[in-house]
C-alpha cells in the first residue's frame, strides 16, 4: 500500500483536495492519521476507475476561449454596423450637399428673375418719368447745359444772363431766389 497526503492524493486522482476528503468520509478511500497528518492509503494495483476531470486551469482556459470567441464575434458585428452607419452617414451628407446646391441654384434663379423684373420696372418708370417730367425741370436742365457751355466764356452777372433768356418775369424771380439760397448754403 502506498501512503499519500491529501494534496498528493488529489494530484494522483486529478481531483480537488475536497473531493479526496469527501471520498474518505464516504468510505471509498481508506485513510489513517500519522503524526497529526491524514494519509490516504492507495493500492497501486487497483486501477483508477475515475476519469480525470479537467483541472481548473483547463476549465478556465476553455471558458476564456469561448469568451474571447464571443467577444470577437460581437466585435466583428459591431465593426460591420459601424461601417454600415458610416456609409449611410456619407450618403446622407452627399444628399444634403446636393440639396443645398439645388436650393442655391433655385434662389439664384429667383433673384435673377426678380432683378430682371426690377430692371424692366425701373426702365419703364424712368421712361414714363421722362415723358411726364414738368417743363420747369426740363428748362432748368437746359439752363445747366447752357451754363456748362458758357463756362468758357467770360463771366457775366446773373441779371444780364436772365435778360438774355426768354423766361417770364415770374420764372426769373424764382431762379434768383434759388441762386440766393445756394449762395447762403455755400457760405455757411
Amino acid at each position: 500500500m502506498k501512503k499519500l497526503n491529501v494534496a498528493e492524493a488529489a494530484e494522483y486522482f486529478g481531483v480537488s483536495k475536497e473531493a479526496i476528503h469527501n471520498r474518505i468520509r464516504r468510505g471509498s478511500l481508506e485513510a489513517v492519521v500519522e503524526n497529526g497528518i491524514k494519509m490516504v492509503l492507495i493500492n497501486p494495483a487497483t486501477p483508477i476507475k475515475q476519469t480525470r476531470k479537467a483541472t481548473p486551469i483547463q476549465v478556465a482556459s476553455s471558458n476564456d476561449e469561448r469568451y474571447y470567441k464571443l467577444l470577437k464575434e460581437q466585435n466583428e458585428k459591431l465593426q460591420f454596423k459601424v461601417e454600415k452607419l458610416e456609409g449611410e452617414t456619407r450618403a446622407l451628407r452627399d444628399q444634403k450637399e446636393l440639396m443645398l446646391i439645388k436650393e442655391r441654384e433655385k434662389i439664384e434663379a429667383i433673384y435673377k428673375e426678380k432683378d430682371e423684373q426690377l430692371k424692366n420696372f425701373l426702365s419703364t418708370l424712368s421712361a414714363q418719368f421722362a415723358l411726364t417730367a414738368p417743363k420747369e425741370e426740363m428748362l432748368e436742365a437746359e439752363i445747366e447745359e447752357e451754363s456748362v457751355e458758357e463756362l468758357t466764356a467770360p463771366p457775366i452777372s446773373l441779371n444780364k444772363f436772365l435778360k438774355s433768356t426768354k423766361f417770364s418775369d415770374k420764372k426769373k424771380e424764382k431762379i434768383k431766389a434759388r441762386f440766393k439760397k445756394r449762395v447762403k448754403k455755400m457760405s455757411v
